[in-house]
């Protein structure tokens, strides 16, 4: 979508279910391998009682919804702030959804992001400024 085709308001998302092999592909991309991640005995003994996913691979998804839905191919991401507030266990599904609140000048757009698990509980808030492609 160009700027001029994108409305406040406009809103878009992304489903997936988390998987073992997401989070230790994750951990191999990024480096990241914080037990609590890919320890199993480890994770036990922190207050989740089991492996949790890496907040930034549901952040993540958040890319998916600009990159494919809206603005869609050619967006360029400027900027995201995340806030992780429950978090995201192996096995539980994530909707990423993102929601345009301003046109901004030279082009720019804000979106509200909000990642919820399938029971409604927000797992991830923050905000988002991405370049729209021109024509």
């Amino acid at each position: 979508m160009y700027y001029d085709e994108i409305s406040v308001g406009d809103t878009a998302s992304f489903e997936k279910t988390i998987a073992e092999t997401d989070v230790y592909a994750f951990a191999g991309i990024t480096g990241d391998f914080n037990p609590a991640h890919v320890n199993q005995r480890y994770a036990e003994q922190t207050k989740f009682g089991t492996r949790i996913a890496h907040g930034m691979l549901g952040g993540s998804l958040f890319s998916t919804v600009f990159g494919t839905r809206i603005p869609g191919e050619g967006a360029i991401y400027l900027s995201q702030s995340l806030s992780f507030t429950a978090p995201v266990l192996i096995g539980e599904t994530i909707k990423a959804t993102v929601t345009v609140v301003e046109k901004m000048e030279k082009g720019r757009v804000r979106f509200d992001c909000i990642a919820t698990k399938a029971d409604g509980t927000v797992v991830i808030t923050g905000e988002a400024i991405l370049l729209p492609p021109r024509p």
